[in-house]
């Protein structure tokens, strides 16, 4: 299998943590894949014409996009419990995922408005994506507890990778402050040899 990857994308890194806990690093080739929005990378839109990665390629050639849909896959393929098969818990575990996916899209969101020449930043933009970022880890700081006691699963690691890609793009962004359940979650996190293995770099 062939991933479309960046060792900076949270996104991609959701997948590898997944490979790494499931067992299938050794079948995945990554291929180093530049993005960015303003510029599509051709070679990578014939593979997946959004220009997005993570994009996974299959030895059939038959080709997945989305990080969830990539960690889904890998799951099934190794008979991995990533992924709660039905009921109550899948729910839980994939909404959980959703608002840690959203966390990402806010922080690059932010980052890009950030970007921006000062005369070109909206201040009401800023203020909505730090206030957004507050609330949705705030939000996981209340449930850190639970987090901590379930099974390790890919909401774990969609968390995970937010709150790292928090660390890697926002050095003045100190989540930490007044959030000891979260921290000492991420904290643990940080240890497993798939999120040691996989730390974001430049």
């Amino acid at each position: 299998m062939i991933l479309h990857w960046s060792p900076r994308s949270p996104y991609a890194r959701k997948v590898m943590i997944a490979a790494h806990e499931l067992g299938l690093v050794g079948r995945i080739d990554c291929r180093s894949t530049r993005v960015a929005i303003g510029r599509p990378n051709r070679d990578l839109m014939a593979d997946n014409p959004l220009s997005k990665i993570p994009t996974l390629v299959l030895e059939d050639g038959t080709v997945l996009v989305d990080s969830g849909v990539i960690v889904e896959y890998l799951n099934a393929l190794a008979g991995g419990g990533l992924v709660p098969a039905a009921g109550a818990g899948r729910w839980a575990t994939l909404s959980r995922q959703a608002l840690a996916n959203g966390l990402i899209d806010v922080l690059n969101l932010w980052r890009n408005e950030r970007s921006k020449p000062p005369q070109q930043q909206s201040a009401a933009w800023l203020l909505a994506f730090a206030e957004k970022t507050a609330a949705t880890i705030d939000r996981f700081e209340r449930s850190a507890g639970a987090l901590g006691a379930g099974e390790f699963g890919i909401d774990h690691i969609a968390l995970g990778c937010a709150l790292g890609y928090a660390d890697f793009r926002f050095a003045d962004l100190d989540w930490r402050e007044q959030r000891p359940a979260l921290t000492a979650w991420y904290d643990a996190f940080s240890e497993r040899p798939s999120a040691r293995a996989t730390r974001p770099y430049e």
